[in-house]
């Protein structure tokens, strides 16, 4: 009945949002107080479900993802990304610009959490559109390909760091695993299967595009680069400093402090202020009035990802992640299927590629015990169950679609096939890695 219930919770969503036309923001609440009374939540508890899933999920994007479109306002403005993306091409040519673009999203995608690294990349992907009159879809995917298995595949991120330290694995194995199985995955979804999609129209955001300006106009290359990037750059010294110091060391708690997505991009959006502001002769206010539009154009996009946050904490508060799991753990299926499989599964259902992980390695746990399955190719096998098939569900689906002006059909054409791609060429190379090793 549990599963008639979610199934049909699916649905109603789906068929709100695409055929009702209904706000995607009116049609999670309407779905999430209907699953959570189904599912036998008192209104009490129910309630209180919602307001902590709008409140956890807006808590931990809304500050990256309002600084992220102030910083991407103001490198569109001053004509930053511009710069970065006539560099770019000069350099590789419109004829590898996809190829380009994932590598750049590799690279950033190993320090960098998605949601920055999303906000951070849009401007740059937007310009390279506009200025050279490219399929956005078919350039941005391949970047955002890159971004999204950084985020499920690799330590540092959230749920690989996690699922490192339960395991009791080897954390540079699992890195090194990882990439070897990041790099088919990516190359698959990103350029390959960007190539199908180029009949996809797509008008991106406004708010992140500028009129091209005069190359007098335009900011330095260098400080373009730094300025834009800057994000990126604190986070690997950062990074990199916790890793040659100790943790008992006296700097330990500012550079925790400083490894915050939130304080990095504070940071970033003060120094883009005047290098890209008042260094080239904009006033504060003029710089602060962008600011204001900057937000205009996401609050619609923060209130869908709140109410998809809702959606999923009243499916946490019901249980049903831990019915799924235990549903799926007597298959007698080989263990690092297994916990892609359950991991995808509760995925598919809730949306969230963290709890998705963090659900499927405490059912693992025990399994792992007994078995002499490779500790690092689980973290790395449930990692990318984790991405299996994103939609209504998912904030990174909203994301996509919203930032890149699609409809329904057009993102689960593109951006939920993209990650089902991931997902399954994850899974196929850590079998292929487990019959080697």
């Amino acid at each position: 009945m549990t599963f008639l219930i979610l199934l049909l919770a699916v649905l109603a969503l789906i068929g709100l949002i695409s055929w009702g036309k209904v706000h995607a923001f009116l049609a999670f609440l309407l779905v999430s107080i209907g699953a959570g009374l189904a599912l036998g939540l008192a209104p009490a508890k129910l309630l209180a479900a919602i307001y902590q899933g709008l409140g956890d999920t807006l808590g931990s994007v809304l500050v990256v993802i309002v600084l992220g479109a102030m910083l991407g306002k103001i490198v569109a403005e001053s004509g930053a990304a511009q710069q970065i993306a006539a560099a770019l091409i000069s350099t590789f040519g419109t004829r590898y610009i996809q190829w380009t673009l994932m590598v750049a999203g590799f690279i950033i995608g190993i320090p960098l959490f998605y949601n920055v690294g999303f906000v951070l990349m849009i401007p740059l992907i937007f310009s390279v559109v506009y200025k050279y009159r490219l399929p956005a879809v078919y350039v941005g995917l391949p970047m955002l390909a890159a971004l999204s298995v950084m985020h499920g595949f690799l330590p540092p991120h959230p749920a690989p760091t996690a699922l490192v330290a339960q395991f009791h694995a080897d954390l540079g194995l699992t890195f090194c695993y990882g990439l070897l199985i990041a790099l088919p995955a990516i190359v698959l979804a990103g350029p390959v299967y960007g190539r199908t999609l180029r009949g996809i129209v797509s008008v991106p955001l406004s708010g992140f595009v500028a009129p091209p300006l005069p190359e007098h106009a335009l900011p330095g290359r260098w400080n373009s680069f730094l300025s834009s990037l800057l994000p990126v750059l604190v986070l690997a010294v950062v990074l990199g400093s916790q890793a040659l110091l100790p943790p008992t060391s006296p700097l330990a708690p500012t550079l925790a402090f400083l490894a915050e997505p939130g304080i990095v991009m504070l940071l970033s959006v003060g120094v883009a202020t005047v290098s890209l502001g008042t260094a080239l002769g904009k006033s504060v206010a003029v710089v602060m009035d962008s600011y204001s539009a900057s937000v205009k154009d996401v609050a619609l996009i923060l209130l869908i990802i709140g109410g998809a946050g809702a959606f999923k904490q009243v499916l946490v508060a019901s249980g049903i992640s831990n019915d799924i799991a235990t549903g799926l753990q007597n298959t007698g299926l080989p263990p690092l299927l297994l916990g892609w499989l359950i991991a995808a599964v509760i995925r598919v259902c809730l949306g969230s590629a963290t709890i998705a992980g963090l659900t499927a390695a405490g059912v693992m746990l025990p399994v792992m015990a007994h078995s002499p399955t490779n500790p690092n190719l689980m973290v790395l096998a449930i990692g990318a169950g984790s991405l299996l098939l994103s939609h209504f569900n998912d904030a990174g689906f909203w994301l996509f679609k919203e930032y890149f002006n699609l409809s329904a059909r057009d993102t689960l054409r593109s951006w939920t096939a993209m990650e089902t791609i991931v997902s399954v060429v994850g899974l196929a190379g850590v079998l292929v890695l487990d019959w080697l090793l």
